[in-house]
């Protein structure tokens, strides 16, 4: 099939322009996507004499701090699962959420409303996220095992499976761009999750090429623009890097406000990005199925006007 790379990047990207309500949807959606990152960085300004016996100070503080205190310990691990499921929860209805946003704006809808979005998405959300649960439970059984196995064989067996690993890793990616077909085929053609698998199954294999370059020219995109987010972060940390290495605690108050100043923006960039991309996985399900909004091209054309 013909596939227009550049009609789909360009009818996303217009579609999340003129639809923001979608980058709220973006934000829910990267709740539950594996994004994050640290640094660390330290300067020893005495012998290493004096460092562990200071750290292992440190640590023993910690632990008696909540020897003492296991009730802020107990609310804290509370607060963290309430966090977990809450991000999963905005996480899949962000990306239903989206899916039929962008059905809806081809269909030529001039104007999305958040509630109604919101309210469509529900039907589909344990859809959704037990195709998730599925696919992340397959990979568990898998890797489970052969992290077992590195574990006992006192990580000799690292070595040993390290090529296997290598080719998981592939097909993680290959199965996440399945994942994404069959989530909008669940949406879209309201199927069950086996339905939605065997369906985004079938779309990626009859059209195994436009959905590689896809795959790789999102990706790298993603990846270069990622990059480009998190610039101001890694600035940030520099005052922090300078005070940890001069003893002084004003850069690094100085750069924890930075961080935090830049944490709302860096939200909403990253709910745009992905926004986007979902967009993008939505519209190629429905050119590569000949959905209906793409066969109604003069109400498209209308919508963008």
């Amino acid at each position: 099939m013909n596939f227009n790379f550049g009609e789909v990047l360009t009818r996303a990207w217009q579609i999340v322009w003129k639809h923001k309500v979608l980058w709220i949807f973006g934000i829910f959606a990267a709740c539950s996507r594996g994004n994050g990152g640290g640094s660390g960085g330290g300067g020893g300004t005495g012998s290493g004499g004096e460092a562990f016996p200071q750290l292992q100070q440190t640590f023993e503080q910690i632990g008696q701090w909540i020897n003492d205190n296991p009730w802020i310990v107990a609310i804290f691990i509370l607060l963290i699962l309430v966090f977990i499921v809450l991000a999963i929860f905005l996480g899949t209805l962000g990306r239903v959420g989206l899916i039929r946003g962008t059905y809806q704006a081809e269909q030529g809808a001039e104007r999305l409303v958040f509630g109604q979005l919101f309210s469509e998405s529900m039907p589909y959300f344990w859809r959704v996220f037990g195709l998730s649960l599925l696919i992340g439970l397959v990979f568990l059984l898998i890797l489970l095992p052969l992290v077992l196995f590195g574990v006992l064989t006192a990580g000799i067996g690292f070595a040993c499976i390290l090529p296997l690993i290598c080719i998981l890793i592939p097909v993680g990616f290959a199965v996440s761009v399945i994942v994404e077909q069959a989530n909008a085929a669940i949406v879209l053609e309201n199927l069950g999750i086996m339905e939605g698998l065997r369906k985004g199954w079938d779309v990626v294999r009859k059209n195994i090429g436009p959905m590689i370059a896809l795959a790789l020219i999102l990706f790298i995109g993603a990846a270069v623009v990622g990059f480009i987010f998190a610039i101001p972060l890694i600035v940030a940390v520099v005052p922090l890097i300078v005070g940890a290495a001069s003893n002084s605690t004003n850069p690094i108050w100085f750069s924890i406000a930075c961080c935090a100043l830049y944490f709302p923006i860096l939200l909403l960039l990253n709910g745009i990005l992905t926004s986007y991309i979902q967009t993008v996985w939505a519209l190629a399900y429905m050119r590569l199925t000949a959905a209906p909004p793409q066969d109604n091209a003069p109400v498209i054309v209308e919508a963008n006007a």
